[in-house]
């Protein structure tokens, strides 16, 4: 279990680095939501951007089964690099966006 509520401390880390950095355009605001007890946790954006609203996942993780469900990843390069740094073994990481049935847990 140890490793579980590291792994929940290392996503909440990679998303609050990601959530510092402003938009390049638009009045969008970026925002942190951590959810410990079901260990879902996000990014979101929210604002207007030339006239359009703008709202959503930037992204998007959950935990279970042991492992680092990546359910969506807006990033440019990607979360997963940055998970792995700081300490997330490759093999718990599951890329759940991406339809294959060799990626689901067991």
């Amino acid at each position: 279990m140890d490793n579980i509520n590291q792994y929940c401390e290392i996503v909440k880390k990679v998303i609050a680095y990601y959530a510092q950095f402003k938009p390049s355009h638009g009045d969008i605001r970026l925002d942190t939501v951590f959810d410990d007890r079901d260990r879902r946790y996000a990014l979101m954006q929210t604002g207007w951007d030339r006239g359009r609203r703008i709202r959503g996942n930037l992204i998007y993780v959950t935990i279970r089964d042991e492992k680092v469900w990546i359910e969506y990843d807006g990033i440019e390069a990607g979360i997963s690099d940055d998970l792995v740094a700081l300490g997330i073994p490759e093999d718990r990481i599951v890329f759940a966006f991406l339809h294959d049935i060799s990626q689901t847990a067991s």
